[in-house]
């Protein structure tokens, strides 16, 4: 019994108990209560918040998995599925981010893996391009309208190509970045902070340099996730890797605290602009929370290059999606058909077995 009453056992059984009062609870107020002859109705409404929380579990055990925020699939795929006003999705796209980065945030923090100063250091240029981000799209969504709404559907596709592309063709990552020479300002910052490798069974120590570059891109990350509410940690690992030098499970680590620090700030542009609605987000919340700490159990015991083969495609499948919705809402192009969206579904689902297979080359197979 005492096992049960220890964390998380404990967190997470109170929240699945709480979960299914909740959802108990809505079934019977949308049984008691009277809706608009032309609205959803209760029961409709509680069905779809129960989908939500089941998809936002989902999405949290890939992202978890696979190594990325959960609002790099939350967002895409909703702004390519559904006629959900764009803003509305980008808000909670930037919740489902932070929550994403908040559930991995303690275990870092206790493990002394996140680097604190980098941290605090970071977040300063993650938060601030992030509320500028934030800003120009409700800006834009002001002044735009319909074609705004086109344009960002047409950019987000470019941009998860991008993601897939680098999922799939991208350099071999620097686990152990080699740094020749730190610089001036960055020795002044004292940003290095030694953490124990439970692989290597010791204490490591590792430089970091170009302070200011990394602010620099790690601010056009931030603004990058808050115009698009998908948050920036598959954009701000290789930042810290490339740019700073940061070792590669450090600079993961960071990712996860910036991800929470940053996006609240990113959060408040839209929260101003009523874009955040409470019983929207709420189940994408929950579902976030549960499925980051199964996904980081399965994580254990599963091969993540299975996952990440499957989220490559769920990439590649979103982009067509975004890029033609975006062409037919500026009328460049017709209703794509079912059978379109279908046949293209499918190839890239015989695409994905070939890869779990091991049917392509070594390009493809890097990913894993």
């Amino acid at each position: 019994m005492g096992k049960f009453l220890k964390s998380p056992v404990l967190e997470i059984s109170l929240m699945l108990i709480l979960i299914i009062v909740g959802y108990i609870a809505m079934g019977l107020i949308s049984g008691g209560i009277d809706t608009p002859d032309d609205g959803m109705s209760a029961k409709a409404i509680t069905m779809v918040l129960i989908g939500f929380f089941l998809l936002s579990f989902v999405i949290a055990l890939i992202a978890v998995i696979a190594g990325i925020g959960g609002g790099v699939i939350f967002t895409p795929i909703m702004l390519a599925f559904t006629d959900i006003n764009s803003l509305i999705v980008r808000a909670t796209g930037l919740i489902v981010a932070m929550f994403s980065g908040l559930v991995s945030t303690g275990p870092f923090m206790r493990r002394g893996l996140a680097n604190l100063k980098l941290c605090i250091l970071l977040a300063t240029s993650y938060g601030i391009g992030a509320f500028l981000g934030a800003t120009g799209a409700i800006i834009m969504a002001d002044s735009m309208g319909e074609s705004g709404e086109a344009i960002i559907r047409l950019a987000l596709g470019g941009i998860v190509i991008c993601i897939a592309g680098y999922f799939v063709w991208g350099g071999t990552k620097m686990e152990w970045p080699e740094i020749k020479k730190v610089d001036n300002f960055t020795k002044k910052l004292g940003i290095p902070m030694p953490y124990y490798e439970a692989s290597m069974g010791k204490v490591v120590n590792y430089e970091v340099t170009r302070a200011a570059a990394g602010m620099g891109a790690i601010l056009f990350v931030g603004i990058l996730s808050g115009f698009f509410g998908m948050g920036g940690g598959w954009a701000a690992v290789p930042a810290m890797n490339m740019v700073m030098g940061v070792p590669l499970k450090v600079a993961a680590a960071c990712s996860g605290v910036l991800l929470g620090m940053g996006d609240c700030i990113a959060v408040w542009p839209y929260l101003l602009k009523g874009a955040i609605i409470p019983l929207f987000a709420a189940p994408w919340l929950v579902g976030q929370v549960l499925g980051g700490i199964t996904g980081a159990h399965l994580l254990i015991k599963i091969k993540a290059g299975f996952v990440r083969f499957i989220l490559i495609g769920l990439l590649f499948f979103t982009s067509f999606a975004l890029i033609t919705k975006g062409l037919f809402k500026l009328e460049v192009i017709g209703e794509v058909p079912i059978a379109v969206n279908g046949g293209v579904f499918l190839v890239i689902i015989v695409l994905v077995v070939l890869a779990i297979m091991g049917k392509f080359p070594n390009p493809m197979r890097r990913s894993s």
